[in-house]
């Protein structure tokens, strides 16, 4: 099939994901010429969400929040932690199975008055 002078076709296709993850589509087009398969991967991306928290504790002494991270993908997540601010620790790496929850432990040890 040919439109408008070249070999391009159009196919629309409306893609709408439930969650975040990597969706994986198979596309059969027969002709009685011709059978081709296209196979497609999707990547879903959440929206960028923005978080605060705030800490009060006395120098010296530690304080642990808990920061939930929920796999709602169909792959197994190893996430590295980037920390960044004096006093701040945690884990570098953390693991998040498919449709699991993790709570990545963020500690905040004060080594003076802030």
């Amino acid at each position: 099939l040919v439109l408008d002078g070249s070999d391009a076709v159009e196919l629309p296709i409306k893609f709408i994901p439930q969650y975040a993850g990597c969706y994986r589509c198979e596309i059969l087009l027969k002709s009685s010429r011709d059978i081709r398969v296209y196979v497609i991967k999707c990547v879903v991306n959440t929206n960028h969400a923005e978080a605060e928290i705030e800490f009060l504790t006395p120098a010296y002494q530690a304080v642990i929040q808990d920061i939930p991270i929920n796999n709602m993908s169909s792959q197994d997540w190893k996430l590295k932690a980037v920390l960044e601010g004096q006093g701040f620790h945690g884990p570098p790496l953390i693991n998040v199975g498919i449709g699991e929850t993790a709570l990545y432990p963020l500690m905040f040890k004060p080594v003076a008055e802030c």
